[in-house]
Formats: C-alpha cells, structure tokens, sequence
C-alpha cells in the first residue's frame, strides 16, 4: 500500500528554518530572518519564538531574584500553590511565572516577554516584505501549560497579518445543524504545529508554514487584528480564579447594593448560596439556620406592608415625627425594589437550658453567631454568583409580624432580611481598612 496524502486534499507543510545566529540586544529579526535565505513566498506564515524577540528588544534584565521579576510583571494572581504562581501579566497574558524566563540567560538574569508582541510581529512583517517583497504572516510564539491538561505546547501571544480567530458561527456542519459557538484558535494551532519541527532545546527558533494562504490576513483588515483579540475578557472568563484566590475575590465582590436592575433572579443561584451558608460551623453539632425564600412578588409586598404598618406604629409609640416617621421607613425601600427577598431565621433546637442567667444567655449568644457565620456565607456566596445583596436588620425589630405573615413557627427568630439582584451600576472603590488595626497580639 502506498501513503501520503490523496491528490487535492487539503494540507500544508512546516519546517524550522535552520542557519539562524545567537540573537542580542539592537539586531533586526527581519534581517537575520532574510539573511538565513528562508525561501518565503506569499501566503506563508512565520513562526517566531518569543524568547528571541524579548532578546532582540532588549529585555533581558539584571534579577538577582526571579520572584521580585515576577512580581513586577504581574497584574493579578490567578493562583498559587506554593511558589508556583499563575498569574496575569502586563500583557493580559495568563501563565506561570508571568512568562519570567531564567533558561538560557546569563547567570543573574532573566527574560521577560516582549513588551507588545503584536507589534513585534508587526516589525518582523513589515520588514520581510521590505527585505524580501512577500507577504507573510508572523506570529510570536511563547510555550504555555493549560488547565485540566499535562504537558505544554506553543501558543501565539503575538500576531501580524494572520487571522487568528475563525468564527465559524452562524455556519453549519456536515449534517446541517447550526454552528453556534465553534470558533477555532487558529494562531494558537500554528504556533504548536511549528513547536512540532522547532524544539525546545534544538536551536531553531524560527519555523514556516505553507499551505494554508486563507489564514494570511492583508495588512490593516479586520482580520489582522493581532494576538491579543485571543485573550479573554474578564466578563466571558468562568475560570479566572483559583480555589482560594476566588474566595477573597468573592469577599471582596460582598458589597452592600442597594439599587438593582429588572432581571429576574435565578432562583438555582440563591439555593446554591443556601447550601453554602449551611456550611458555617455551630454548637453541638446543630443546624441553626432556616432561609424562608420570598421569590414572588405577592409574597414579598404583603410582607413588606406589614413590617411597615408595625414599623410606622413603633416610631410614632415613640414620639417621632411624621417626617421622621417617613425618613425612616424609607430606609427599608431597598428590600421593596429588590426583585427577590430571603429571611434568614435562626432555630434553637438542640440548644442546651443550664438553669442559670450567664450560661443560658451565652449558650443563645452561641447560636446567633452560628447563624450569622450561616448569614455571612450567604452573602459571599450570593456575590460568587455575581448576585448583589444588602442585609437590613429590620424583620428582627417586628418578629412576630414576620413570622405570623410568612406562617412559620414561634420557634424560628427572623434575623433580618437579605435583598438579592443583579447590581445596577458598579460599586464604586470599597474603602481601604488596614487589618492590623484590628488585630491584638498576645
């Protein structure tokens, strides 16, 4: 039997580019590329290791200490384990190490990514057709691990003239359904076909591929939009946090909301934060807490009206003002507007009765910081569901109204309520608190 390819089929071949010299500081890619006669025509697409491009723009850098390095090409950690960080870089890049590179550097040194990798592709580019007269693709090539996968490969973290999205959405496939979602990384695929003939450790940090002349985007299109049309946006990114860096994040997202938009609250979102908040630690191995969830609209503006009549009779009792009356009332608007409700409600069953004033009060105290460990879940969850909360205090100064609205037991103490939606707007910056003020060392 014979092999290769069928005659028409679609293929393309790639090669690395032998005879390229030790690149330094100052040398032209373009010129050292032209000069190794790579034989290039139209259509081709060059594919350039960054580590050269970083050492031709001079981006070796004294770094006695690597993680100092890291440190100050890094904009956010994504996680870390240890010393091993994933982290965001300057160049909205997320890798290990902020892509610090001490392999194949003077001693004391380390390498950094090129400082835009789309304009250096964009370099190379227009140099060849100024060297050689063709047009070419460029791509700037850096190895990455992945999520959920072994080993490494290329990536492109820079492009020039190379389309390296294809949105095939809106297509169909070979049976006729609809294409909806597929779109294919198509820079990212020709950086590792060229990893396949460069190496890692061979010395041929330029590789060419040619056959595939559709990918070749004209200068200046909207195909040639560059590497960095592959980094996902934040608002599109499920996966952008590690374990223990998405939970301050979460913390950090509880915030207060008190004006919300007109979409409807999943209410599978506010199970999952329940089942969160019923997590928290409490005495005796107990179950102090109970959510009554208000998820229509009827439910909640009886609620609301009573706690309001009762609220309204408590100030005036006391001598308010009408005004003061109305001031006040206002405040609990927010849990009118939100779109959904929960009451959280604390349950002593299980609670121990000593027979004595100090112990039966700290063994309730025990209880309602068990529940408010549970109220606190809540809300941190709710935020890691990019739900906005407000907890108002107001149903635990009318409990009896609550209870005999909602129908529940004498036995469940309500411990506010939580106002749950979608944030209109964005919080503005939270206050900067300094945690040792609020630590005593013994």
């Amino acid at each position: 039997m014979s092999g290769g390819p069928t005659e028409g089929a679609p293929s393309y071949r790639v090669w690395a580019l032998p005879g390229m010299p030790e690149v330094r500081e100052g040398d032209d890619l373009a010129k050292l590329i032209a000069a190794a006669e790579p034989g290039l025509v139209d259509g081709d697409v060059l594919l350039v290791t960054s580590k050269i491009v970083s050492k031709a723009e001079g981006r070796i850098v004294e770094a006695g200490d690597r993680e100092a390095a890291i440190d100050a090409e890094t904009v956010r950690v994504v996680a870390r384990r240890g010393t091993l960080r994933i982290v965001e870089n300057r160049q909205g890049l997320v890798m290990a190490a902020a892509g610090v590179d001490a392999s194949n550097t003077p001693a004391g040194t380390v390498l950094l990514l090129p400082e835009d990798p789309d304009a250096s592709a964009r370099t190379i580019r227009d140099g060849l057709r100024a060297a050689l007269g063709v047009e070419v693709g460029v791509v700037v090539t850096d190895t990455f691990g992945r999520p959920w996968r072994n080993g490494l490969t290329d990536v492109a973290i820079g492009a020039a003239g190379v389309r390296v999205l294809d949105d095939l959405r809106g297509g169909t496939d070979g049976y006729g359904n609809p294409l909806s979602a597929t779109v294919v990384a198509t820079a990212d695929e020709l950086a590792s076909a060229g990893d396949l003939v460069k190496g890692k450790a061979s010395g041929l940090p330029v590789a060419v591929v040619r056959g595939l002349p559709h990918v070749v985007a004209d200068t200046g299109t909207s195909g040639d939009d560059g590497a960095r049309a592959m980094v996902r946006v934040a608002a599109d990114d499920m996966f952008r946090l590690g374990t223990s860096e998405a939970v301050r994040e979460a913390l950090s997202l509880r915030r207060t909301v008190r004006e919300f938009t007109d979409e409807p609250v999943d209410p599978g979102a506010v199970r999952r934060a329940v089942a969160a908040a019923v997590t928290a630690p409490a005495p005796h191995h107990t179950t102090p807490w109970r959510f009554v969830l208000l998820e229509s609209k009827d439910a909640r503006t009886r609620l609301l009206d009573a706690m309001r009549d009762a609220w309204t009779a408590d100030l005036r009792r006391d001598g308010r003002s009408e005004e003061s009356v109305a001031k006040r009332v206002r405040r609990g608007d927010v849990l009118r507007d939100a779109p959904y409700l929960a009451v959280p409600c604390l349950v002593m069953d299980g609670s121990h009765t000593y027979g004595d004033e100090r112990r039966d009060t700290a063994e309730r105290e025990m209880f309602v910081v068990a529940a408010g460990a549970g109220v606190q879940n809540f809300l941190v969850a709710l935020a890691g569901e990019r739900l906005g909360s407000a907890w108002v205090s107001s149903t635990m100064f009318c409990r009896s109204v609550v209870r005999e609205v909602l129908d529940l037991p004498d036995t469940w103490d309500p411990l506010g309520a939580v106002a749950v939606g979608h944030p209109k707007g964005t919080a503005p910056p939270r206050a900067a608190r300094d945690a040792e003020a609020f630590l005593t060392v013994r």
